[in-house]
């Protein structure tokens, strides 16, 4: 897994919370401005084994137009499996923390009683499923 390399990029227009307005807002200038800034890219520069089923993979994540380092924690991949129609099939989830204003997303609100709307620390989850091509 050390050899591997991590290539990503996301259609920042497929922010789905659950939240139809709040997805609207997530997709404006307040926020991703996804008419600026269709896509968030990662490209890892190293993957290193962190431990049993863990790795540190670190790369440049490219979001509202600014690239910073970060390191993703990455829990797998898991025992990889077939699926129902023959595909082997394997996950890995990772985390990473960072800080929205280093990005410039910085639309925020005050609130009545004191403190903001928007966090500038942000959790950055990923669960990903990965399917085993089929040798040309």
């Amino acid at each position: 897994m050390t050899k591997s390399i991590v290539d990503v990029t996301i259609d920042a227009k497929t922010v789905n919370t659950g939240e139809e307005k709040r997805d609207q807002d997530l997709r404006s200038a307040n926020f991703f401005d996804v008419e600026k800034f269709p896509t968030l890219t990662f490209k890892s520069k190293k993957v290193e084994a962190a431990g049993a089923g863990k790795l540190k993979v670190t790369g440049d994540l490219t979001m509202h137009g600014v690239t910073k380092e970060v390191v993703l924690d990455v829990d797998g991949p898991s025992t990889a499996v077939k699926d129902p129609w023959g595909n082997t099939r394997s996950a890995v989830s990772a985390t990473t923390k960072l800080n929205r204003q280093d990005y410039g997303v910085k639309w925020n609100a005050n609130l009545d009683g004191g403190g903001v709307v928007v966090s500038d620390s942000v959790t950055i989850t990923i669960d990903l499923e990965m399917v085993k091509q089929a040798a040309k």
